[in-house]
């Protein structure tokens, strides 16, 4: 017979506010290389769009 996950209740979490603000800051530099790879992606897939449908030539608008 399995045995049934035996259930844990957090109530608290005594962590000291220097520890805190250092994960905060360390948190916070690690966006900046996520976000550049993210946004190389995103422009990445944006010129695919761009090279299959020709969206992003406001050129329609105009009568050309």
């Amino acid at each position: 017979m399995a045995e049934q996950p035996s259930r844990t209740v957090l109530t608290d979490i005594d962590i000291p506010f220097g520890s805190l603000v250092l994960f905060f800051v360390k948190a916070s530099l690690a966006i900046i290389p996520a976000a550049i790879i993210v946004s190389f992606i995103l422009a990445l897939i944006g010129w695919i769009f761009r090279a299959i449908f020709g969206f992003g030539h406001m050129g329609w608008m105009m009568g050309y």
